[in-house]
């Protein structure tokens, strides 16, 4: 199974359907697979290594991706907004990359010429009346996708997915040609994001017209929906609360035509999600948890668990909402502490995975560990009913005196508070503690946090040891475009500044307890 023979299923089984763009002008399946060949032809004829793509979201992007499948070259997508040295070191590392680049950007980093298109000359190309040639078998082991993490916590490195891999994924989760003739979803996450490329090949599959959207902004994202009969959506947190903040500024109505808002990529606000199911009453709500190692998606809430949350008074099923939902189809999952040991339902440890859809393999790197479980460095939990609760990475836990700190425990605490819309919580260095603990908060509209009022609200909810030393107030948290905190880019900041206050004598022991 390979990315080839999914586009040929959709191609043959669906040719006349419009699976990009406006419904009125849009591409076909038929279309998109001929300019696929076109771009292969071009890829082989250049001896092209990778394809690199450094672009925004729009139709020339599965395009792109399908052209490297049926070149057999891995497809390379790269965040635009980098400065041009990274993006020249990126490229560097993938052997004789054909560039998919704005000029400017092609210049910057001095592109071959050989190698190279704008985004206009390689529509142009594709679009070319080129003898197709035979695609050559797949081998579903052969590198489909290599992926850059977001590097929140460390420099970014390239995850491996196979055409296995993301295959399986699709397979298992989504029914071919399931989708009604008219339905269409939009995309609006950057395409150098696990989520861009899923939501690109889950979508294809089920014969589902995509509309891309080049920019966000809540004015932007409703219009188009409207305009484009959207049915389902994809968003990160970032983009649902700022959507939710226009309409109830705004009293916009809903776009009648929505029927699913899935979000993942980064955690939601409990606030957020609740004043979003009462402004969308007739929608459903997904939650989607995945990895880029894992192909994307490997937890969902669905709509039902979201309206039973809200609606219902019992405390463990009002809980849900902050949950991953459940495991997808054919995948695996343990709990398990420092030591490997399983850990029972409720107990809190790091996250293992295995399934066909799991990759975990880094370039250069250790792919999957024992028994193909894959260790995917999050601190979760799951209920005796099968329900995934995220803790956070355990790369961002705070040691402080020799107790170990979720910050996802504080964070979810300060953005409880009415004047708090985010909170960011990192460990800085502390000579005495080892770390402390730092808050950065955004203020709601109108509102302005007090730091002294906040600890206290932590400590009241909390104990003393897990209240912030330090609460700064921001304009803005630094994020990644899927609305991922850059903790890395907080920690400088935070630690430069003093504690909000003064630190008791060193007496010998401490009380954790006792001590702010």
């Amino acid at each position: 199974m390979d990315l080839n023979l999914l586009l040929d299923m959709v191609a043959e089984g669906m040719p006349d359907r419009v699976v990009l763009g406006s419904a009125e002008t849009g591409m076909t399946a038929a279309q998109l697979r001929r300019r696929a060949e076109n771009g292969a032809a071009v890829l082989r004829d250049t001896g092209a290594g990778h394809l690199v793509y450094i672009g925004i979201s729009d139709e020339m992007f599965p395009v792109s991706l399908f052209a490297a499948s049926r070149a057999g070259v891995p497809f390379v997508p790269l965040n635009y907004r980098l400065a041009t040295d990274q993006l020249a070191a990126l490229v560097a590392e993938n052997s004789a990359a054909y560039v998919i680049a704005d000029r400017e950007i092609l210049d910057g980093i001095g592109a071959d010429p050989a190698r190279s298109a704008t985004s206009a000359q390689w529509m142009a190309r594709t679009g070319q009346d080129i003898p197709a040639a035979a695609v050559p078998v797949g081998d579903p082991d052969s590198v489909a996708l290599l992926l850059y993490t977001s590097g929140t916590t460390a420099a970014p490195k390239a995850a491996v997915l196979r055409h296995r891999h993301l295959t399986a994924y699709v397979f298992s989760t989504v029914e071919f040609a399931g989708a009604a003739p008219e339905a269409c979803t939009l995309v609006a996450v950057p395409p150098y994001h696990i989520a861009g490329v899923a939501n690109t090949i889950t979508n294809l599959y089920a014969g589902r017209r995509v509309v891309h959207l080049r920019q966000f902004t809540p004015e932007g994202w409703l219009a188009t929906v409207a305009r484009e009969g959207v049915s389902q959506v994809m968003v990160v947190p970032t983009m649902l609360s700022r959507v939710v903040a226009h309409l109830e500024q705004t009293g916009e109505p809903v776009p009648r035509s929505l029927r699913s808002i899935a979000y993942g990529g980064a955690p939601m606000p409990t606030r957020v999600i609740e004043q979003a199911l009462a402004l969308f009453p007739d929608v459903d709500f997904v939650n989607a948890y995945g990895l880029t190692e894992t192909s994307s998606t490997i937890a969902v809430l669905g709509p039902e668990d979201h309206r039973s949350a809200v609606a219902d008074a019992d405390p463990d099923i009002r809980a849900r909402l902050g949950s991953a939902g459940r495991l997808v189809p054919d995948l695996e999952a343990e709990i398990r502490d420092p030591e490997g040991r399983t850990l029972p339902a409720g107990e809190v440890g790091l996250l293992f995975v295995r399934g066909e859809q799991v990759s975990g393999e880094y370039r250069g790197g250790a792919a999957v560990g024992a028994g193909d479980w894959f260790a995917t460095r999050d601190l979760a939990r799951i209920d005796a009913e099968g329900y995934l609760f995220i803790h956070g990475r355990a790369d961002d836990t705070i040691i402080r005196g020799g107790e170990n700190i979720a910050p996802a425990e504080i964070e979810h605490v300060l953005e409880q508070h009415s004047t708090v819309a985010e909170a960011a919580v990192v460990g800085v260095p502390d000579e005495e503690w080892g770390q402390r603990i730092a808050a950065a908060v955004v203020g709601r509209p109108g509102r302005v946090p007090d730091p002294a009022a906040l600890r206290e609200w932590v400590r009241a909810a909390l104990r003393g040891s897990k209240t912030p030393d330090l609460v700064h107030v921001l304009d803005e948290l630094p994020r990644t475009d899927t609305g991922k905190i850059l903790r890395r880019a907080l920690v400088p900041v935070l630690a430069s500044l003093p504690p909000s206050t003064p630190r008791p004598p060193a007496v010998g022991s401490y009380s954790l307890e006792a001590t702010s």
